[in-house]
């Protein structure tokens, strides 16, 4: 198996209700290694820019608002298969459709706040993690 990094952000619906160490369990039950968090308040300037893929979608404006609300917590996953493994155990985005088990139908309020990204592929994910951290932040 391949060991890489993913990106992760546990969303503001997630720090606002006090449930980042469940989830955090939840990852780490996966097999996945937290090698890098840290707590923030995301900016509109940091919100703009990692969502602008979806800049012209009509949700855009929510979605910047919702990730602004409150803090996130963003973090580095390690792990074979990280990538493929993360959008697993996260589930799918809408929480009605996730798996049993999973943090978004464990945890989500709903399909904007559904408590969790994850990187989907390895370019996006060097990308995404490049926006948070620096390489000395990272210690797996």
């Amino acid at each position: 198996m391949a060991k890489e990094r993913t990106f992760s952000i546990l969303k503001p619906d997630v720090t606002r209700r006090n449930l980042t160490g469940a989830v955090n369990a939840a990852i780490e039950k996966a097999g996945l290694r937290i090698v890098a968090q840290k707590r923030l308040h995301m900016t509109r300037a940091q919100a703009e820019a990692f969502y602008g893929v979806h800049k012209e979608r009509p949700f855009f404006g929510e979605l910047v608002e919702m990730m602004t609300a409150a803090p996130v917590v963003v973090q580095v996953l390690e792990g074979d298969n990280a990538i493929a493994r993360y959008r697993e155990v996260m589930g799918a985005t809408n929480p009605e459709k996730a798996a049993p088990g999973t943090i978004r139908k464990e945890f989500a309020l709903s399909m904007g706040e559904n408590s969790a990204h994850g990187s989907d592929a390895p370019e996006t994910a060097a990308l995404e993690i490049a926006q948070f951290f620096s390489a000395n932040e990272i210690v797996g």
